[in-house]
């Protein structure tokens, strides 16, 4: 395969690799590069403060709820670690975005810590002058090595102190401050960053942190899960709500204005109206939950209609505020569940879990799997989802320009296994082809489709994964050695995360 203008981009040289392999041989496979994309079409790869970073505690850093959640409840996360230390990136980032430069990426999304430049969380309290700094050089860096950075404002790690003040997004309270924080940013940052997004995942947090409490700040009702205190039933709504409207309040600056929301694509059971049905509302309970009203100013109607009274209401004017509040979108894909219909019942303890009234799975009751299955329980390998997911979006929200902003395959972190071992990549590689690919078909389907991140670009702390799982294009040494990688492999270096002074870096042939 000829890899057009001498792009370095990792995985479509994997790509080259791969066809040439016995595996990839004999299946008329055709080649990826980069001149089959339309122009201007941005790879990069992503990360998140709390994930990269380090430096948790360093050089006037606030605390965030994730520092507090990984000190109160280790039990929660698979290996009781934290992101204390991270990847070390808040030392590193030269060398790090150096890195990203060598493997030809175009852009690098990352996020702000909001406690690491406002540490009580409000302009009241402070600014960190250090914090600001640290986002300038990296800022700076990125743009000096000929990429452009597309940042995130809110990636889950909320300043502990407004926790603690009126319980961060449970509280309408949050919106001024958040949109105190916003403008900030754009002022400090936005004569160089074009492309921000308000939000990561708001599905995520509302239902991790306050439907299931399997992510900070750990609440839910105790029908759900180990939580000591709660409302599944509640305040993944309330939180949500907050979380849209602090989107919607975002406040407008001369770059553009996004916000990134994950779903899976949801596929009938079984080909009858009441999966087909279970599937539609599945999604806008994951997806439609953010989209519609950010995009028509109010909640899908199956919500409103299932959920009830417990569904907070929009205002005329924050309804007005809403329509149409993003310039492009972020979508994060990585997998398909099946859905079939769940007979709803008289049971008092009502959370979003079964709010939707559709049952979800990843195997079939015959034990057929949507797809290949990972070192994630939840993950698995459906690439034709991604297509069927950009069309419906483009279909049903007005075709905005979108990026995907993740997509990505973990693969367990074995420490039994040697380097050169770990390094086996084919999996990976198959992902990002077979995802890619079917991006290439929904541009085709008329999708104005704009990027591609994969996640991620350093194996990283994995939320309540931790370290047990690598979604990295490159691998991290936690264990602070370092050693030569054969270039032939899709990971081209290692790096220690426990000395700042030891990389070690290849370049890829074109």
């Amino acid at each position: 395969m000829t890899i057009s203008g001498g792009v370095l981009l990792f995985f479509l040289v994997a790509m080259a690799s791969f066809l040439a392999s016995t595996e990839g041989a004999g299946k008329n496979i055709p080649p990826l590069s980069r001149s089959i994309f339309p122009k201007g079409f941005v790879f990069g790869a992503g990360s998140a403060a709390y994930q990269y970073e380090g430096a948790a505690f360093l050089d006037g850093r606030g605390t965030s709820i994730w520092d507090t959640f990984t000190r109160q409840h280790p039990e929660k996360i698979a290996d009781h670690s934290n992101g204390d230390v991270a990847d070390d990136m808040y030392h590193r980032y030269k060398g790090d975005v150096n890195l990203m430069k060598i493997t030809g990426l175009d852009a690098f999304r990352f996020s702000i810590s909001w406690s690491r430049v406002l540490p009580k969380g409000k302009l009241s309290g402070g600014v960190n002058p250090l914090g600001v700094k640290y986002y300038n050089n990296l800022i700076n860096e990125i743009l000096a090595k000929g990429m452009v950075p597309y940042v995130t404002l809110f990636h889950w790690d909320l300043p502990q102190t407004l926790e603690d003040e009126y319980g961060g997004f449970r509280s309408d309270k949050i919106v001024d401050d958040y949109r105190d924080y916003a403008e900030f940013c754009f002022k400090t940052f936005g004569d160089r960053v074009k492309y921000w997004f308000t939000l990561n995942e708001p599905f995520t947090f509302s239902i991790n942190g306050y439907a299931t409490g399997s992510m900070a700040p750990g609440r839910c009702s105790n029908y759900v899960g180990n939580c000591t205190s709660g409302n599944s039933g509640t305040e993944p709504y309330i939180v949500a709500h907050h979380l849209i409207l602090s989107h919607a309040v975002a406040p407008y600056q001369r770059g553009q204005i996004g916000v990134t929301l994950v779903t899976h694509w949801f596929v009938p059971l079984t080909m009858t109206d009441a999966s087909e049905k279970a599937a539609r509302r599945a999604i806008d309970f994951m997806f439609g939950w953010f989209i519609h009203p950010m995009t028509y100013g109010d909640y899908p109607k199956t919500m409103r209609s299932l959920v009830g009274n417990r569904l907070p209401k929009f205002t005329p004017e924050q309804s007005a505020m809403l329509h149409k509040s993003y310039d492009f979108l972020g979508v994060n894909y990585y997998t398909s569940n099946f859905a079939a219909n769940l007979m709803s019942s008289n049971n008092v303890n009502v959370s979003w879990i079964t709010d939707h009234r559709a049952s979800l799975t990843t195997v079939k009751d015959d034990g057929v799997p949507i797809g290949q299955p990972t070192a994630l329980s939840w993950l698995y390998i459906y690439p034709r989802g991604i297509q069927a997911l950009m069309v419906y979006i483009k279909d049903n929200y007005g075709n905005p320009p979108i990026y995907i902003t993740e997509n990505g395959l973990a693969e367990g972190n074995n420490s039994t296994l040697s380097v050169q071992e770990a390094l086996k990549d084919k999996i990976r590689i198959e992902y990002h082809y077979g995802h890619l690919l079917y991006l290439l078909k929904a541009i085709k389907e008329g999708v104005n489709l704009k990027g591609y991140f994969l996640w991620s670009f350093f194996d990283d702390f994995e939320w309540d994964a931790g370290f047990t799982v690598r979604f990295g294009a490159y691998f991290i040494d936690y264990k602070g050695w370092f050693e030569t990688i054969p270039l032939s492999t899709l990971l081209i270096g290692t790096r220690s995360s426990s000395k700042p002074s030891t990389h070690s870096f290849w370049k890829l042939p074109c």
